[in-house]
């Protein structure tokens, strides 16, 4: 008896852009019930491929094979008709319409040939919704009212109301906190076991031991390895695929001895309500500062109250011993305080325009002349400060947009380098960034502190926290319940500080 064919085959499949060819003779196939995991730098090729699956892009060359026989995906439309759903980072949801109306959008139920609306579709997206363990999600609320995990949801709910039989999800972890990142992957075995297919984009390695049955591995538009064991392939050797080199996870070193300057940054009793309570810090010159803690405790909104976006309760933010007027990010920035958000791409750049201005936007009265703008000096500027950082391509004329996501972030580092920060603010910095451009972020980081910024640092992955930060403050539901220098720490401990009964130190 003949072996039954890959429910998905993909074979030589090349695309080129102007001056770029994304993919180069990609082959992939994926198995009816398997998660199979797609790794690769920014760049790779990983985005390309799956809009050349989901119709969204069409091949130069190659053959697409669905369930053994050769098909042509002309549309988005056509993939779904197949069964090929496909939730991207960048969710694509219209928040100003219920969960019910996005899930049925482009497909409303119908009965004998008329669009049936309200209840009819309230019902079935409650069916759907309680398949994938959360009947608490109202099919009427609107979807801008939903936290991003629920909005997750929503999309996984909107690719099984079509008859899906292989699902494409990429980075669907980067915004979840452990708990829903469990109930995600609870979902997706749910998903395997009932034959469906997921192919399974994500920069967390971690991610790919847990769930993944196999990896395919793209570096610079090929697939360098294909239907890798997920479970029995070594870390050092799939960092090393994707890569194209050996990547140990080592931070840059630290300094010998701890920074003894006076504090830049003092931050004395600061409480916003409901958020977090009594918080004192100091961070020197030279000194980075790391922020442990559970989603929910308080992290990012300790750093966007710092930084003004938020008007504490009490207390006070202090730089060179000087108070902030609460709440002013114009104080802030006078101050010497740069933030680079969690959210870069929606927070922090100006996705449209080019580098240069992402990166001038906060110095512009430097370039001021006669009512105008000096555009030479502006360029000039620009440059100067991306090739600091190494950021590639070196051409500051173009858009942010077209950038790596490590390459964002440098931009974003770049803009307060111009402006002269003395205190960098740092929430999740490697989010989104793959494996290669994290060591690139780290050395960057500590070359700044290494200079004399003082940085305060927040991020979900605790082994980020303790390699990169010479101190770190542990938070349990907005208060800190121990400090330590980073080497006296270990993940298992900090863990247990952060998990609700722990000790407090």
């Amino acid at each position: 008896m003949a072996p039954e064919p890959p429910l998905l085959s993909m074979s030589g499949i090349t695309k080129s852009f102007p001056g770029v060819r994304a993919l180069d003779g990609v082959d992939l196939d994926v198995q009816a019930g398997e998660v199979h995991c797609l790794l690769g730098q920014n760049g790779a090729g990983k985005s390309t491929l799956i809009k050349v699956l989901a119709g969204a892009h069409q091949p130069d060359t190659g053959t697409i094979r669905w369930r053994g026989e050769d098909v042509t995906l002309r549309s988005p439309i056509a993939a779904m008709r197949l069964g090929i759903a496909t939730i991207y980072q960048e969710l694509d949801l219209v928040e100003h319409l219920s969960v019910a109306e996005n899930v049925h959008l482009g497909h409303e139920p119908t009965t004998a040939g008329f669009v049936v609306r309200g209840r009819a579709a309230r019902a079935s997206t409650a069916q759907l919704l309680a398949r994938l363990g959360h009947p608490e999600i109202d099919p009427g609320r609107l979807v801008g009212e939903l936290s991003a995990a629920q909005q997750q949801i929503v999309s996984m709910a909107r690719a099984l109301s079509h008859d899906v039989r292989l699902i494409v999800m990429d980075e669907p972890s980067a915004a979840l906190d452990p708990d829903e990142v469990d109930n995600l992957f609870r979902i997706v075995a749910d998903l395997t076991a009932e034959g469906v297919a997921v192919v399974y984009i994500s920069h967390r390695l971690e991610e790919i031991r847990r769930i993944g049955d196999r990896v395919t591995v793209l570096k610079d538009g090929r697939a360098v390895a294909g239907g890798l064991p997920a479970k029995e392939t070594p870390t050092r050797e799939v960092v090393a695929l994707m890569t194209g080199r050996n990547v140990e996870y080592v931070f840059p070193d630290r300094p010998a001895s701890a920074p003894q300057g006076e504090p830049v940054l003092s931050v004395r009793g600061l409480s916003r309500d409901g958020e977090f309570a009594a918080l004192d810090l100091e961070v020197r010159p030279g000194e980075i500062v790391g922020l442990a803690g559970l989603v929910g405790s308080g992290r990012s909104e300790i750093l966007e109250t710092v930084y003004g976006a938020r008007k504490p309760s009490t207390g006070q933010v202090l730089v060179d011993g000087r108070p902030l007027r609460p709440g002013s990010v114009r104080a802030a920035v006078r101050a010497g305080l740069g933030l680079a958000p969690e959210e870069r791409k929606a927070q922090a750049l100006l996705m449209l325009e080019s580098v240069t201005r992402n990166v001038s936007v906060s110095s512009m009265s430097r370039f001021a002349r006669g009512g105008w703008i000096d555009r030479g000096a502006e360029l000039g500027a620009a440059r100067a400060a991306t090739r600091e950082l190494s950021l590639r391509p070196d051409n500051p004329s173009v858009p942010v947009r077209t950038l790596s996501g490590g390459n964002q972030q440098k931009a974003v580092l770049a803009r307060w380098l111009l402006r002269g920060c003395r205190v960098l603010l740092l929430d999740e910095p490697t989010r989104g960034v793959d494996v290669g451009a994290r060591a690139e972020l780290y050395a960057v980081i500590r070359r700044l502190a290494d200079e004399g910024l003082a940085v305060l640092l927040v991020s979900s992955e605790v082994p980020e926290v303790l390699g990169l930060a010479d101190r770190v403050l542990v938070l349990r539901e907005g208060r800190v319940v121990h400090e330590a220098p980073a080497r006296e720490l270990d993940e298992h401990r900090v863990l247990d500080l952060v998990m609700e009964g722990s000790p407090a130190s």
